[in-house]
């Protein structure tokens, strides 16, 4: 079955693969935060999507999809951006770093924190990239 983004499937494949990942594993183990990401309609998207994460040293402890905000009303990163812009991110189309930094992709959080780093989100974005055969 392809895992088509965005869907449960996808999110589901998306855990699997984090957990079982040697390499985000090794250089994700110090990493502490959830990440609770808002995609906006655009393109074959019509409507906000949203889809949580807890990742923990090297592991996804937790993974929802279309999970209600109020359920998170705390998490380490709010991540926002169009569905176009996301999808550019997971296919390696545009760099998480520069969507970040020109506002593509927007962050609620400490960007000291994803600045020290860098390597467990392009880790995690690649991640993410393996895990996507298909997009919407």
């Amino acid at each position: 079955m392809t895992a088509v983004f965005p869907s449960e499937e996808w999110l589901k494949g998306l855990e699997t693969k984090l957990n079982s990942d040697e390499k985000y594993a090794d250089i994700a183990k110090n990493w502490e935060g959830d990440l609770f990401f808002r995609i906006e309609p655009e393109g074959n998207l019509k409507e906000e999507l949203t889809f949580y994460l807890d990742l923990w040293h090297g592991k996804c402890r937790k993974a929802e999809y279309k999970p209600d905000a109020s359920a998170y009303p705390k998490p380490t990163f709010t991540l926002a951006a169009t569905y176009n812009n996301i999808t550019a991110i997971l296919t390696g189309k545009m760099n998480p770093m520069t969507a970040m930094m020109t506002m593509k992709l927007k962050v609620q959080g400490s960007m000291g924190y994803m600045m020290r780093n860098v390597p467990v989100v392009l880790d995690f974005v690649r991640v993410a990239n393996e895990a996507t055969e298909e997009i919407l």
